[in-house]
């Protein structure tokens, strides 16, 4: 368990790590580097690499932190991989439905696998439910995540690596947009985040611009703290109203 250096959080929970690549946001991940260099540093958790691997050694950590904290589950994996048990999702449920101190953010590629386990399960109050939609060709995952009943759900564009052209926010309550980091991002346009930011304001959803990453709004490569998180000279951190 650790304090997240990701805006949008307070803290990690990684009761799983690992995965495999499934779409082009998937191209950089930046999980499989920071995991192979745990491996490396030999980790706990970390001797697989990146290959997918459960840790049950993990479910009792919320348990230990006393003050209501929002995590971000599986930033290192995708809590709804394929070689994911069931079982041991009703395991992880069942920390977070004895937790509802917490707040619970999970994000997922594979938005099949999350309907699937839904199907007959409820998702508890304390959970805020997304799926990453990165391209115009996995606008379909939002179509999947509304058809879910959950408190919050919400959508994560990074890395933003196209325009997405028309949305349905309908049943949506907070959309993430950020820009790829690392050697080999790939640039962001600014007209693709004022497109989102355009619309979540026309269908009042909460709209957070989480960075610009390594290309800048210029389109010149540099660090990414030196390029910011501003979007028209403005900070855009919204969340969703929560109940």
């Amino acid at each position: 368990m650790k304090q997240s250096k990701i805006e949008w959080t307070e803290a990690t929970w990684n009761p799983s790590v690992g995965c495999n690549k499934i779409s082009t946001g998937c191209k950089h991940c930046y999980a499989e580097v920071m995991a192979r260099r745990l491996q490396a540093m030999r980790t706990p958790g970390y001797e697989n690499g990146f290959e997918f691997t459960i840790l049950p050694d993990r479910l009792d950590m919320p348990f230990k932190v006393k003050k209501p904290t929002k995590f971000f589950v599986n930033s290192m994996s995708d809590l709804f991989h394929e070689k994911m048990p069931f079982e041991y999702l009703d395991a992880v449920f069942e920390t977070i439905r004895q937790t509802p101190r917490h707040h619970y953010q999970i994000l997922t590629k594979r938005a099949n696998i999350l309907a699937d386990y839904f199907k007959d399960r409820l998702v508890p109050d304390n959970v805020w439910l997304g799926v990453t939609v990165e391209s115009v060709e996995v606008k379909h995952r939002m179509d999947i995540l509304r058809k879910i009943p959950a408190k919050i759900r919400f959508i994560s564009m990074e890395p933003l690596v196209s325009d997405l052209g028309e949305l349905d926010l309908t049943d949506i309550h907070w959309i993430i947009v950020g820009g790829e980091s690392g050697n080999q991002a790939r640039p962001m346009d600014e007209n693709w985040a004022l497109n989102i930011k355009k619309q979540c304001a026309e269908q009042e959803v909460a709209f957070f611009f989480k960075q610009w990453g390594t290309w800048g709004v210029d389109g010149i490569k540099r660090n990414k703290k030196a390029n910011g998180s501003t979007l028209l000279g403005k900070e855009w951190k919204e969340e969703p109203k929560v109940a």
